[in-house]
């Protein structure tokens, strides 16, 4: 997959957990986005970033950012996700996976010498005008948010 960094954002429109839909045109001309792409709710990965992304989001709602989480899970899923770990921003469903495809992040992986398709940890930073400004790829969770809010601070002090 060619990088997105300084091209125009594939757009989307998926469900969120309450089945409103949200779509990245939504946001242009008035906020950064970053859009997380992770495997699965409530695995311990998947939790400790959504929690970290939760610790830090008044740091990102101060710097004129919305967070959105994708993965394939259902809006149950999501739901049941959302309360038990209190998260402030939505998460998008992605059942086909038709939007991880086209941030290329629908990939072969394996686990315990299985090879299945799914979601890379990825996340993208879109700037107001649709653009991808910053695409983090095969994210490790630790450090990932400081990092993000490090690059989202440079873009918006100038």
């Amino acid at each position: 997959m060619e990088k997105l960094e300084g091209l125009h954002a594939p757009q989307f429109s998926l469900p969120n957990e309450k089945g409103e839909t949200v779509s990245l045109n939504d946001y242009q001309g008035k906020k950064y986005v970053i859009l997380y792409f992770y495997p699965k709710d409530a695995t311990p990965g998947c939790t400790t970033q959504a929690c970290d992304f939760r610790d830090a989001f008044q740091n990102f709602t101060e710097l004129n950012a919305v967070i959105l989480g994708v993965s394939p899970d259902n809006e149950k899923s999501h739901q049941r996700f959302i309360e038990k770990q209190g998260l402030p921003f939505s998460l998008l469903v992605d059942e086909d996976h038709e939007v991880a495809e086209a941030y290329g992040v629908w990939k072969m992986k394996k686990m315990f010498g299985k090879e299945y398709m799914g979601i890379e940890r990825s996340t993208f930073l879109i700037d107001p005008t649709g653009t991808v400004v910053k695409e983090w790829r095969k994210v490790k969770v630790d450090g990932h948010i400081q990092d993000a809010l490090a690059t989202l601070e440079q873009l918006t002090k100038g």
